[in-house]
């Protein structure tokens, strides 16, 4: 006989609390799980079940192979789910967090064909400027920029971007150019709350020399999008990634500063929780971002 069929009846007898109610849950007759655990127990040279004209009960080693091969079916079961999960057709609800400025000016354009391609899947893409909790909150998916900070999420790179010093040409009217870094401590930087390092710039100075730069300033935003708008208005120097401010440049809106000093780059990453494997609408939407950025980063942003 199957060795797992005998040891799913025997569980399920441990379960039901006998053999009638064994049969009943697995649709077969009660002489059938009756032979199928006497079969199991001739193998094993053991007996697993007390037997009595009232109850079923597990003796001691029954117990114990109870445990293991609730355990073992329990895997079974999770193999079949996987096989027809990545079989079918990807579907339901996928929520996405994403940072609110990448959200608004490269994810939102593009989610319009990932629906029409897939409509049986809908998407809530929540935008906020924090790293959110995937599995408390119940995300499948967010978008993060930089360094992974949770080794623990699976993540899948999508492309990269840049960062650099930009001002508006009214800004160097205004305030001149400043030439080095140290020149940077007078004049007026914008800064973003929401940076991981805080209050600080960390820069790389022509010689390789790693600097940080104060940059408490006029203006304190936690949306990038907000302190580019800033930063074209001349209010002061920004540094922003190439995915916010490369159309501002490529229309004269923004110049750089201080282009000789080196770029640092930054991946783009889709990252996920953790499991054993990757539900079909995560997987596809995934898939279908590493193709829309194909061609994107680390400084070709422009529309």
């Amino acid at each position: 006989m199957d060795r797992l069929t005998e040891m799913e009846a025997f569980a399920t007898v441990v379960d039901q609390g006998g053999f009638t109610d064994a049969a009943r849950k697995m649709g077969i007759s009660k002489s059938a799980v009756s032979k199928h655990v006497s079969s199991l127990e001739t193998r094993l040279g053991a007996r697993l079940l007390n037997r009595t004209t009232r109850r079923v009960s597990p003796t001691e080693i029954g117990l114990a192979y109870y445990d293991r091969a609730r355990r073992v079916l329990n895997d079974a079961g999770e193999a079949d789910a996987l096989v027809s999960s990545m079989q079918s057709a990807p579907s339901g609800l996928l929520r996405i967090s994403v940072a609110t400025d990448f959200g608004v000016n490269h994810m939102s354009p593009i989610l319009g064909d990932f629906l029409v391609d897939y409509p049986d899947i809908t998407v809530n893409m929540v935008l906020n400027n924090r790293f959110v909790e995937l599995i408390s909150e119940g995300f499948d998916l967010a978008i993060r920029i930089g360094e992974m900070e949770d080794s623990s999420l699976r993540a899948r790179k999508l492309t990269e971007t840049t960062k650099r010093l930009i001002a508006a040409p009214s800004y160097f009217e205004q305030f001149g150019h400043p030439e080095k870094i140290d020149d940077l401590n007078d004049h007026k930087l914008l800064h973003y709350s929401n940076q991981s390092a805080g209050n600080v710039w960390k820069l790389t100075a022509p010689s390789g020399e790693k600097r940080q730069v104060r940059t408490q300033g006029w203006l304190t935003v936690n949306d990038g999008q907000s302190l580019l708008n800033a930063c074209v208005s001349g209010l002061g120097i920004a540094y922003l990634p190439s995915f916010l401010y490369a159309d501002a440049l490529r229309q004269g809106l923004v110049q750089e500063v201080m282009p000789d000093l080196p770029k640092e780059t930054q991946g783009i990453y889709a990252v996920y929780p953790p499991g054993r494997y990757t539900q079909p609408k995560v997987r596809t939407f995934i898939d279908f971002l590493v193709e829309a950025f194909k061609e994107k980063g680390p400084d070709v942003w422009a529309n």
